[in-house]
Order: C-alpha cells, then structure tokens, then sequence
C-alpha cells in the first residue's frame, strides 16, 4: 500500500538526507556559530514499504559542542491537516465522560545552551486545548514543559495539571495522579506569567558584550512582587485533591546562633488524605538596605488524613534575616514572618525582634 510521508531531520551543519539512495536534503543546517541552535529541513515522498534512510554530514569542529555531534529524525504524515485533526479530536471529546489533553514544549523549543524567543506553546497546542475545553467542559490539561509557558485558556478548563519532564515511568506516574491514586504534592519553584509583556524581566541579550543586571537581588518571585503585576500562578502555588486551613502559628525565641523555629497547626479539612507544603516568607519594612518585598526563609510538607491536624515545624536560619555588605550582615530590628502556601497566599504573620 502506498503512502505519503515527510521525512526531517534535525542537526547542525552541511547536511545531506538520503531514502533508497534518493537525495531528500542537501543543506547547510542551523547556525555553525550556535553549536545548539539545530536547523530543521524535510521533504515528501512516496513509499510501498521499508525505506532505506542516510544522513551524511561534514563535521565541522564549529559547529560540535564539547566533541559532540547531535542527529535527529522524524517523520509524519505528508497530507497532515492540523485543522482536521483538531476538529476530531474536539468531536472526540465531545461523547466522552472526561477529555484528557496533554501538551507541552519539547527539546526542540526548550532546551539548555539556547533561549526561548517566546513562552507561547509552539505549534497549534493553544488551539487543540480551546477546541476540546469547547467541546467538553470536563477538559483536564496536563503541561509537560520544563520552565513557564503561557496558557491563555486556563481559565476554560476544568483542571490544569503540571508534570515538567518525566522519565521513563512518566506515563504510569500520571495515570495514578489523574485517577487519584497519588496527591500531586508539588508546588510551583517559579512563577507562571498570564502574558509574555508582564515579565519583569524579558530581555537578556547583552549590549555590546555586556549584560547589566539592573534588577539586583529583585529577580524570580521578587521581581514580580516588587512590580506588583499578578502572574497567572505564584510561586508556591499548588492544590492537591483535599483543602486545608492553617492556624496556631507559635514562634520562639532566637537561639544563641540567630536562628527562630515555629509551629504551625496544618488542618485537613477535606474528605481524603492529602499533602501540603507550609511555605515560611519574611519581610522587614522599615529596613536601611535594599529587600525584597518578601523572601522564603523556609519550608515544611506536611501530610495528614481527612480531618486529621498536623503540626508542622520549620526552622528560620539566621541566614535567612542576613543581608550582603562585603559579607553577611544582619541588621538589627523587627522582622515579620509570614505563614502560608504561596507568596502571596499567607494568612499567619508574627513579628520577632533580631538583635545584630
């Protein structure tokens, strides 16, 4: 039987594709001066059964990096109509109980040694998850992404589940998060943008060889909270498949090395066992240097049945109330700490004095 198939490939440098002996490609790939920056080429054509495929390449000691040389393969369908298969898979969705659609980035579009030129997820994944979010409002989207994406749709969806970049159980891990068999107990160590143009910080390319880090220590979480532009989610967000309430936050005094511990009483209130990150911030407002908004200062997960309470304990290091002068300095006076399950979710607060 006859096909049509597109065959690519991916690499850097002089390249040339072969199929039965056929010339597919023959091209200068990607940038010779950006050994990670692969360029991609393909071509269409016809096969009744196994096809011979070669790739030969001049490799070029500019274009390897640390002696390596990376090849990659592909092919897909010639007659591929994006369109079509978005419109079946919304029909799809349409006359099932649930809609389960996972998208993400691959090594292609996030990867080290190279920049992203935009946060939006490539391809037509912004237009799958709206078409099937239409047809069924019990869409559940997992991410699979290594760093922020933007997610316009968000807010159409039922459940948003982020799962980064898994191994080779990564298909197992993620049927017995959706069925419920193990709590997603992770919680965001970045934060999520609800536009590209809200990043505090966008451009990282260097004017004449020279990158200013003008943000000082404002950068991450504390970027956005000294901008005071709400991201889609905040550092340290996360939900799991019960809910919480936190109280009784007791604090003791410093210890002889500056250090503070403090309890907090950690409540299930919902109907099934759970897992819960307790989240330690600090602030101080009438300081003489320059500070973040808040910072963390420390962390605890806590799990607990169904009605069941938890006393959570974190210790504050002394560090974490030390600011830099030509070395670690604390500055005496009132800190406050803030207790809670992001930064800006923190409904426990209690003031300690530190002494220099």
């Amino acid at each position: 039987r006859e096909s049509r198939v597109r065959l690519g490939v991916s690499t850097t440098g002089a390249t040339r594709l072969y199929a039965d002996g056929r010339v597919l490609v023959d091209e200068q790939l990607g940038d010779p001066s950006q050994p990670f920056a692969a360029g991609v080429s393909s071509a269409d054509l016809r096969v009744h059964g196994p096809v011979d495929v070669v790739v030969r390449q001049e490799l070029d000691p500019r274009t390897m990096s640390f002696g390596l040389m990376m090849i990659a393969l592909g092919t897909q369908p010639a007659d591929t109509d994006i369109d079509s298969l978005i419109d079946e898979a919304a029909a799809v969705a349409a006359e099932s109980d649930v809609a389960v659609v996972v998208v993400g980035t691959t090594a292609q579009t996030e990867s080290e040694g190279s920049d992203r030129t935009t946060l939006a997820l490539p391809g037509a994944r912004d237009a799958l998850v709206r078409a099937v979010a239409g047809a069924n409002p019990r869409t559940v989207v997992v991410v699979n992404s290594g760093a922020p994406v933007l997610m316009p749709w968000r807010d159409d969806v039922a459940a948003l589940l982020l799962t980064w970049f898994g191994g080779q159980e990564y298909g197992h891990a993620l049927a017995d998060v959706l069925l419920g068999r193990h709590e997603p107990g992770g919680r965001l160590p970045t934060t999520w943008p609800a536009e590209e143009s809200d990043v505090p910080v966008l451009s990282t390319t260097p004017t004449d060889g020279v990158m200013q880090y003008r943000e000082g220590i404002h950068i991450g979480y504390r970027a956005w909270l000294k901008s005071a532009v709400p991201p889609a989610y905040w550092f340290g967000y996360g939900l799991g498949y019960t809910t919480w309430a936190l109280s009784d936050l007791r604090v003791s005094a410093p210890r002889p090395d500056g250090a503070v511990d403090l309890t907090v009483a950690v409540h299930n209130t919902g109907s099934r066992a759970g897992k819960q990150v307790v989240q330690v911030y600090l602030s101080r407002s009438d300081s003489a240097v320059d500070r973040p908004v808040r910072w963390l200062a420390g962390f605890a997960t806590a799990t607990a049945e169904a009605g069941e309470t938890h006393h959570s304990a974190v210790m504050v290091p002394a560090r974490a109330f030390a600011h830099w002068d030509d070395g670690w300095q604390t500055e005496a006076g009132t800190f406050t700490l803030h207790v809670g399950t992001s930064v800006v979710d923190l409904p426990l607060n209690a003031e300690i004095t530190i002494d220099a």
